[in-house]
């Protein structure tokens, strides 16, 4: 409370917006926003992008075409909401459960569709897979202690790889179909290096945690 209104009593002042779990802003905002809307959008264009990936078996230039259309104009409402929802103090708790919920969907829509047509080996669908479900699991568990923030090499990891599904979803031939390996070689060692960056990460906060806790413990 700061000074007195007009009739003598305090001036109550509604409370400011504090920092979350996950680190952004809890601002009060209405759960419908354009942030969300493009989240929603997201969402709702996966089952588009499988149907038109799968469309004639998979192998139909046009409807592959298609397929990238929607999984880049999926790609770039993951760029824009995010930034959105911080600079127009339009985070919600709704928006941070379903943005990552959206990514991790499309990505793994992505990849099964594209081993299912055998464009990809399983076992990097499999690789990726494990890494984000895994690491999204792990930021959970740690959460309790701190958070852990994203990456440059995070954020490097998700724009490489997107590029890498983007290129295997097009019907691509001659040197722009052997090009797409190597980007998908560089998508592979950025997920399994940020990975391990993350494992890391993870076990300093705990361990910092726990010493504050013990010594929080020996001076009470």
């Amino acid at each position: 409370m700061s000074g007195t209104g007009p009739t003598g009593l305090p001036r109550l002042h509604p409370p400011q917006p504090k920092p979350d779990q996950m680190g952004d802003p809890v601002s009060g905002a209405p759960l419908v926003n354009i942030a969300n809307a493009l989240t929603a959008v997201r969402i709702l264009l996966i089952p588009v992008f499988v149907v038109f990936l799968l469309a004639h078996g998979g192998h139909s230039s046009g409807w592959r075409e298609w397929a990238f259309v929607a999984f880049a104009t999926a790609c770039i409402t993951d760029l824009v909401d995010g930034d959105l929802a911080r600079r127009r103090n339009l985070v919600t708790d709704l928006g941070k459960i379903a943005d990552p919920i959206a990514d991790k969907a499309l990505t793994g829509a992505a990849l099964i569709g594209l081993a299912a047509l055998s464009d990809l080996p399983w076992w990097v669908a499999v690789l990726v897979l494990v890494r984000e479900l895994g690491i999204t699991a792990l930021r959970v568990v740690v959460i309790r202690h701190g958070v852990i923030p994203a990456s440059r090499g995070g954020k490097a990891k998700t724009l490489v790889q997107n590029i890498a599904i983007g290129l295997y979803v097009l019907p691509l031939s001659g040197w722009l179909a052997s090009a797409r390996f190597w980007v998908m070689g560089l998508a592979l060692v950025l997920t399994v290096a940020t990975g391990a960056d993350y494992v890391s990460k993870a076990l300093r906060l705990r361990r910092t945690s726990a010493r504050a806790a013990w010594k929080r413990l020996r001076q009470s």
